[in-house]
Formats: structure tokens, C-alpha cells, sequence
């Protein structure tokens, strides 16, 4: 009897974090550049004396869809949409370098080029600087040039683009980095769709479906639960009156 308890509440508690991740995904179907987070399961066998025909049911995140979503193309001059498998440098809150394909670049009050969220960009020569009072544009190999008042149009620098060899690895803070922390070399090769933004690759109706499906198999584990109760009950019933 135990052994369907045992099994039904680490199935459970497998079905609630599998629902974590979906609605974690299902939050972020608008967000620009998203990677939709994938979730697996594994069994691990219990070790010890009478528990070798127990095994206890563990949630593990393999990784995210790689998959590119969809490019919106928007006509806004700081819009890029990172093609292929690249990625877009940043400066994460800790100093170090990490990356993102959101693109829906701004300007700080300070002239810094930032991510969406406020972190600095990368560029091959640092931080990216746009002088006040002038037009950036980005060109296709990641080149941020601004147009002068006076006309003149003068290159300020250019973004880091890097392309990984395997995939990165996302952090807590959702940005992405590669093995140990490892900053990855710039990819010279590397574009981008300027005007143009990539969105989440986040399928909403799949990933409803599979939150239905976890939310019957989460009610199926609590159903056997209460079944391994009742004979429980039954059992210790049966075995006071014999006694």
C-alpha cells in the first residue's frame, strides 16, 4: 500500500512543477525573443534496505526550444531581430557578459545603447555611446551608425554577435550564458533584420493542452492517493476485528 502512496506523491509533486514550467512559459508568449523552457522527467531508484522497488519520481529542465519565433517587422531604427543561431551580447547587473535575443534596443538618458530591460549593450570596442541630438541606425552586420544634425553620418560602433557551438545555459536572472560563465568570441559573420523583432517561440495553444494534460494527471495521482487511504483504512479495519 505504501508503495502507491509513495509513487502517486512524487507523481504529484512531479505534475505540479511540470505546471510551474508551462505557466512560466504561457507568461512569457508575447516576449520578444523568448526561449520556451523544456521540462522532462527522470526516475531515480531508492537505495537502502526494503526500498529497492521504490523509485522516486524527479523533475529535470533539459534545456530550452531553440526553435527562432517569428520576426515582426516594426520600422522602429533600434528594432533587430538576431538571425540564425546567434545572440546578442549584454552587460548582466553582475558585470558580467551575458546574452539575449530580445532587440527592441533604447537609449538611455545618457546616450548609453541599452537592452529592453536596461542593460548596457556589448559593442567590440565596450559599452555603445550615441551622441545626443542624433539618428542610429543599424545595419545588418550589427554596424550602429547616427546621423549628425549637420547630415554627416559617422559609424559609433558596432554589436557583439556571438553564434555558440552548443547551446547556452539560462540563468536566474533569464538571461543566457555559455559553460562556466565563458564569455563566447564575437561572430564576424553574425546578422541581424533591422526594423524588425524576433517574438516568443512559445506555442500558446500546445502549451495550454499540456497544462491541461498535467492538470488531469496531478488529479489522477491525488485520485490513487485517497484510493491507497481507503484500503489502508480497510485494512487496519479488518485486521482490529480479527484481532
Amino acid at each position: 500500500m505504501d508503495r502507491m502512496i509513495y509513487l502517486s506523491m512524487t507523481g504529484a509533486k512531479t505534475n505540479m512543477q511540470q505546471q510551474e514550467v508551462l505557466s512560466h512559459n504561457l507568461a512569457n508568449v508575447s516576449t520578444t525573443g523568448f526561449r520556451a523552457e523544456l521540462q522532462a522527467v527522470r526516475a531515480v531508484p531508492i537505495r537502502g534496505d526494503g526500498a529497492s522497488t521504490r523509485a522516486y519520481a524527479l523533475e529535470t529542465t533539459v534545456g530550452y526550444d531553440d526553435t527562432a519565433g517569428p520576426i515582426n517587422f516594426t520600422g522602429r531604427a533600434l528594432d533587430v531581430a538576431v538571425q540564425g543561431r546567434s545572440w546578442l551580447a549584454v552587460q548582466a547587473l553582475d558585470g558580467t557578459e551575458a546574452y539575449t535575443r530580445a532587440g527592441a534596443l533604447q537609449v538611455s538618458a545618457d546616450g548609453t545603447l541599452m537592452s529592453p530591460s536596461g542593460l548596457p549593450i556589448i559593442g567590440d570596442g565596450g559599452p555603445i555611446a550615441i551622441p545626443a541630438n542624433a539618428q542610429p541606425s543599424i545595419g545588418a552586420d550589427g554596424t550602429v551608425s547616427v546621423r549628425q544634425p549637420n547630415g554627416t553620418v559617422q559609424a559609433v560602433g558596432r554589436l557583439k554577435l556571438v553564434t555558440p557551438e552548443a547551446k547556452l545555459v539560462r540563468g536566474e536572472d533569464g538571461l543566457f550564458r555559455g559553460e562556466d560563465g565563458a564569455e563566447l568570441p564575437q561572430d564576424a559573420n553574425a546578422r541581424v533584420q533591422d526594423g524588425a523583432l524576433e517574438g516568443s517561440n512559445v506555442n500558446a495553444i500546445e502549451t495550454m493542452v499540456a497544462m491541461i494534460a498535467a492538470a488531469r494527471q496531478y488529479e489522477t495521482q491525488i485520485k490513487l492517493m485517497q484510493t491507497a487511504e481507503a484500503k489502508e483504512r480497510q485494512a487496519a479495519q479488518l485486521l482490529s476485528n480479527n484481532g
